[in-house]
């Protein structure tokens, strides 16, 4: 989810999407409705910049937590005061499946809360009038209590049960490095080790590196295709890079990339241009920036790994750690190591 928060955040005068995140996000980042079982992740993305690692204590220490949320009502504008736990709820409820097992909703519960507290004190030091709003391209998702009842019919009052009882068990923590609110980037699923900052934002963060995710290769929809006409793609890269000039074979018109340790394209010429994996990703609505480009038969095919920026928590991977024996604490210090969880 690149340009996920670009527009709306303190910390944005950098790179974006999500996709926010994941989170979320990025996703990037991203909201839509769960439908037979199916969730289409919204990827909560957190752009890293100068900015967004300066103190977010310049209004108020950490440790003084709000009891609302104020979240702007995209479709009206107006602000809502929102309960903690009903945001935390909402949140959840709109970024992961309720069906993943109970200690990954609550590393999700902890990571979404400490998102929104990162968030309202930024917010805070700007003077702005809400804390974020429930848009999910530029914020974390968000589904208020009649949102939920309407995407899952029969199935909401079980549904909020499971997410009500993740977010009583860990609604007062928050992942903290240096007594601040961390940057709690999330997505959907690595290509099989997450990426670091550095490799997506430009910005190197201490705790947010590399790691092993290997149980996301066995995640649905980990591979993924997409084919593109030779006119499509030049419509599409002319139209984002001003003065690009591509032509002659078309299966000589990508070069050979850059690809980091964790898979992400870093770099990849096309024409006369270089881009970004992440450039190309927003460019042609890819799952991930790691991915494969082919021609053959007249038409391009875009083969990807994973879904999201892979920054931060794979959601599918703290699923697999849950299952496997894994509490909440186990997931959240694996996937944002060097943090610590606080109440």
């Amino acid at each position: 989810m690149k340009n996920y928060f670009l527009q709306c955040l303190v910390f944005c005068a950098g790179l974006t999407v999500i996709p926010m995140i994941p989170a979320f996000l990025l996703t990037p980042a991203s909201a839509a409705p769960e439908q037979a079982g199916e969730l289409v992740f919204t990827e909560f993305t957190e752009p890293v910049t100068a900015e967004s690692e300066s103190s977010t204590q310049a209004s108020e220490p950490v440790e003084n937590l709000p009891e609302c949320y104020r979240v702007r009502c995209t479709a009206t504008g107006e602000i809502l005061n929102v309960p903690v736990r009903d945001y935390l709820i909402g949140a959840v409820g709109a970024e992961m499946p309720v069906s993943f097992a109970p200690e990954a909703l609550k590393a999700q519960v902890v990571a979404a809360h400490t998102y929104a507290e990162r968030q309202r004190l930024l917010s805070a030091a700007r003077g702005d009038e809400a804390d974020f709003s429930d848009d999910p391209a530029q914020f974390q998702a968000f589904l208020t209590d009649e949102q939920m009842r309407e995407r899952w019919g029969d199935s909401y009052a079980a549904n909020y049960a499971v997410l009500s009882a993740a977010v009583d068990a860990v609604g007062g923590e928050l992942l903290t490095y240096e007594n601040e609110p961390i940057i709690a980037a999330f997505h959907a699923m690595s290509g099989g080790k997450t990426e670091s900052a550095a490799n997506v934002w430009g910005n190197d963060v201490a705790y947010l590196q590399s790691v092993d995710s290997a149980a996301d290769t066995e995640a649905p929809g980990f591979t993924e295709s997409v084919d593109f006409t030779p006119e499509e793609v030049m419509e599409k890269l002319t139209a984002a890079h001003v003065g690009l000039t591509i032509g002659g074979d078309a299966a000589e018109w990508f070069g050979t990339p850059i690809v980091s340790e964790a898979g992400t394209v870093l770099e990849i010429s096309a024409g006369d241009g270089i881009f970004t994996g992440q450039e190309l990703r927003s460019i042609f609505g890819l799952r991930s920036a790691d991915f494969t480009v082919s021609y053959a038969e007249g038409k391009f095919t875009f083969t990807t790994h994973g879904y999201g920026h892979s920054v931060g928590m794979s959601q599918y991977g703290a699923n697999a750690m849950a299952l496997a024996g894994s509490g909440y604490r186990d997931i959240l210090a694996y996937y944002y190591p060097g943090t610590q969880l606080t109440q």
